[in-house]
C-alpha cells in the first residue's frame, strides 16, 4: 500500500482531533491447492489489501480496520477512531512508541522476498507428488490430501511521529496427510514445510514419503499404566515447551504480576550451558522483520544466556509500565492495540542426537504429537495429552497412544536436556528435548 495513503489517513486522523495516530496498509495475495486421491479438491485464491488506523485523543486509544480503502471510506475509518477513541477509558501507559525507539532507515534487506511464482499447475503438480509419495508408502490406506500454496504479503506502517517502514514477504508451503490401517484401527500421519523461498522446500516426494512413514508407525498403538518415567519430546514439537515461557516473560503478565516467571528475572531457570535466542533479522526467517510493529528498532536477544533468563518481552506501553525500555517484541495486526511476540525463537542445539538422548534415558516415552495443553500461568503447573512411542534400552519398542504428561514448568525447564537435532522448521523452532522422570498417567 502507497506510503502517501497511509500519510494522508494519519494527518486526517490529526485534523480530526487526534493529537497522534498510526497507520497500517497490509496487502496479501495467496494461491493454494488441495488434492485428495489423485484428484483436484480446492482452489483457494486469495487478495486483500486492508487499512488500520490507531488513534490517541490524551490517553485514550481505539484501533479501527477496514477492506474498503477509497476516500470516502477512509474518511468514515478516521471519524469512527476518533470517536471511539473519545469514549474510551485512560490509559496512562497508551501512546506511540518514542521517535528515538524508531528503527532508522535504510532498513535492513532480509532476503524475504523470492519474486518467484508458481503456476496453478506448478502448484497442483506438487501437491499431487507429495500425495502420492505419501500413499505409496507401506500400509497407507487412504488419504486426507496434498497440498500446495504460494502467497505474498506487503506490511507497511505510518506514524504521525516521523516513522514509515514497509516490510515485504513471500511464502511457499507443500504438505501431505494420509491414513494408515484398515478397519478399527486407523492412523494418520502429516508432514509439510513452509519457507520463505521457492528453492529452499524440500522436494514434495520426500515429504510424503514421511508423512506416511509416520502415519504407518503409529498402527498398533498400546496404552499404558501410569509412570514416571523419562520423556522426549520429539524436535517438531518440542517448542510447545517455550510457548508457556514466552508468554511467561511477557511485559504483559509480569506486569500484572500473573507469571509463573515474576520473580525470575536475571536468575537460574534452566541448566547452564542453555540458551534461548530471539534473531528477528535472521535471513529467509519466517519471523523475521526489520523492524517491530510499533516501528521500534529491534535485534537479536539472549532470552536465556547459560540457563539465565536475561529479559522480559516488552512493547512501548508495557515497558512503560514496568519502567523499562521496550525491547523491539510489539507485535499487532490491524486492529487492536499491540501485543508481543517473539521473531525467530530457537533452543539452541546440545551434543546428543535424538537416538543418543533415548540411549541416555534408557527407558520411557518418545512423544511425538500433543493436544489439549493446560496451564496454570501463576504457578507453572503443566500438562498435555499425547501419543507417541515408548522405549527401552535407548531403542523404540512401541507405539502408545491415550497418555498425559504433567509437570511444573520451573521444575521441567531446570532439568530440561537439549538434543542436537535442530531442523528450522517455522518461527519457531528447537532439537528434541530430554525431561527426565516425569508422571505420565495412562491407564
Amino acid at each position: 500500500m502507497e506510503e502517501s495513503l497511509l500519510a494522508d489517513v494519519v494527518a486526517a486522523a490529526l485534523k480530526a482531533g487526534a493529537d497522534a495516530a498510526e497507520a497500517v496498509g497490509a496487502e496479501r495475495h495467496a494461491l493454494g491447492i488441495n488434492v485428495r486421491l489423485g484428484k483436484l479438491e480446492e482452489v483457494e485464491r486469495e487478495e486483500s489489501r486492508d487499512i488500520g488506523l490507531r488513534v490517541f485523543v490524551g490517553k485514550q486509544q481505539a484501533t479501527v480496520s477496514g477492506s474498503d480503502i477509497s476516500a470516502e471510506a477512509r474518511a468514515k475509518l478516521v471519524a469512527r477512531a476518533v470517536a471511539m477513541a473519545k469514549l474510551a477509558p485512560e490509559d496512562p501507559y497508551a501512546s506511540l512508541a518514542d521517535a528515538h525507539a524508531h528503527a532508522p532507515g535504510p532498513h535492513a534487506d532480509l532476503d524475504l522476498f523470492d519474486p518467484s511464482e508458481p503456476s496453478p499447475e506448478e502448484l497442483e503438480d506438487r501437491a499431487r507428488a507429495a500425495e502420492d509419495a505419501a500413499r505409496a508408502m507401506p500400509r497407507i490406506s487412504n488419504s486426507e490430501g496434498g497440498s500446495a500454496s504460494t502467497s505474498r504479503s506487503t506490511w507497511r506502517l505510518v506514524t504521525s511521529n516521523g516513522f514509515s517502514g514497509l516490510h515485504r514477504a513471500s511464502g511457499f508451503s507443500v504438505g501431505a496427510s494420509v491414513v494408515a490401517g484398515d478397519g478399527e484401527e486407523m492412523e494418520s500421519g502429516y508432514d509439510g514445510r513452509s519457507t520463505r523461498w521457492l528453492s529452499d522446500l524440500p522436494a514434495p516426494d520426500l515429504i510424503g514419503a514421511e508423512a506416511g512413514r509416520r502415519a504407518a508407525a503409529r498402527l498398533g498403538a498400546r496404552k499404558i499404566a501410569s509412570t514416571t518415567a523419562p520423556v522426549i519430546f520429539e524436535n517438531r514439537l518440542a517448542t510447545s515447551l517455550l510457548g508457556p515461557l514466552i508468554g511467561a516473560i511477557s511485559g504483559t503478565a509480569i506486569a500484572r504480576g500473573n507469571s509463573f516467571l515474576k520473580d525470575k528475572l536475571g536468575q537460574q531457570i534452566f541448566a547452564k550451558g542453555i540458551r534461548v535466542t530471539d534473531d528477528p533479522h535472521k535471513r529467509r526467517g519466517l519471523g523475521s522483520s526489520p523492524f517491530d510493529d510499533e516501528g521500534v528498532a529491534n535485534r537479536a536477544w539472549n532470552l536465556i544466556d547459560d540457563g539465565v533468563l536475561t529479559t522480559w518481552l516488552m512493547n512501548t506501553a508495557s515497558a512503560r509500565q514496568l519502567g523499562l525500555s521496550t525491547t523491539g517484541h510489539a507485535s499487532r495486526g490491524l486492529a487492536g492495540p499491540p501485543g508481543v511476540s517473539t521473531s525467530n525463537l530457537t533452543l539452541e542445539p546440545g551434543d546428543l542426537d535424538q537416538a543418543g538422548l533415548m540411549r541416555a534415558a534408557g527407558s520411557g516415552v518418545l512423544i511425538t504429537s500433543m493436544f489439549g495443553p493446560s496451564l496454570n500461568g501463576n504457578t507453572g503447573d503443566w500438562s498435555v495429552g499425547c501419543a507417541g512411542f515408548w522405549f527401552e534400552d535407548g531403542e523404540l519398542a512401541y507405539p502408545v497412544t491415550e497418555i498425559t504428561v504433567a509437570g511444573n514448568l520451573i521444575d521441567i525447564y531446570a532439568r530440561l536436556v537439549p538434543g542436537s537435532d535442530l531442523e528450522i522448521r517455522g518461527s519457531a523452532n528447537s532439537p528434541s528435548i530430554l525431561v527426565d522422570g516425569l508422571a505420565i498417567a495412562g491407564k
